[in-house]
């Protein structure tokens, strides 16, 4: 697939390429960006050039991730990363971090709810689904103020650093966006039921 580029009111959303190198790397260097999301650590100048010269083109081509830097329209600042990976068919999974210098303005949400109603429209995806290490409240905050539903705590769910962690998970549904689903969707009954032997 060809690389698509998205706008919001206050971010254009497109890939990245060797422009983006050191702006990348820049960014990287943050110790919050290192602790909570799985980038290498330290992160060093060939992180950046493998990531924006060959990662980012490779799985746009090959439709195994879709990646945007979250630029400011005026100067393309780069405000963070977002990137969806498909995991099965129709269930992809959403990760991104923000700039020091531009969080707590809303930017990330923004992009989250942007890519996300991409992914449902243009993917066929049916869920949208987040992860994120126990403890990592600002990436929490986000999936929430986006309408993730948290769903739980996964034990010994990711590997950070060579250690495996728990993490949250949460959802996004077209529902929530007020869209179809590709496939009926029949949530479980909620009131308690006895199993059928």
């Amino acid at each position: 697939m060809e690389p698509v580029t998205l706008a919001t009111g206050r971010l254009l959303l497109r890939t990245v390429g060797p422009q983006d190198t050191n702006a990348v790397y820049e960014a990287a260097q943050d110790p919050d960006i290192q602790r909570w999301t799985t980038i290498p650590s330290p992160y060093l100048r060939e992180h950046a050039e493998s990531f924006t010269e060959q990662l980012v083109p490779d799985s746009w081509a090959n439709g195994s991730m879709f990646t945007w830097g979250l630029f400011l329209p005026e100067g393309e600042e780069l405000v963070g990363m977002l990137g969806l990976t498909m995991r099965s068919l129709s269930v992809a999974e959403i990760g991104f971090w923000g700039t020091k210098e531009h969080r707590g303005n809303g930017y990330i949400t923004e992009a989250v709810l942007t890519a996300s109603r991409w992914a449902f429209v243009h993917l066929s995806i049916d869920r949208v689904e987040w992860r994120a290490e126990v403890g990592n409240e600002p990436s929490r905050a986000v999936a929430e103020r986006a309408g993730f539903t948290l769903e739980g705590t996964l034990r010994s769910a990711i590997v950070h650093q060579g250690v495996r962690r728990d993490c949250w998970v949460g959802s996004l549904l077209p529902s929530d966006l007020g869209l179809p689903s590709m496939a009926p969707y029949l949530p479980a009954r909620t009131s308690p039921s006895r199993p059928v032997a």
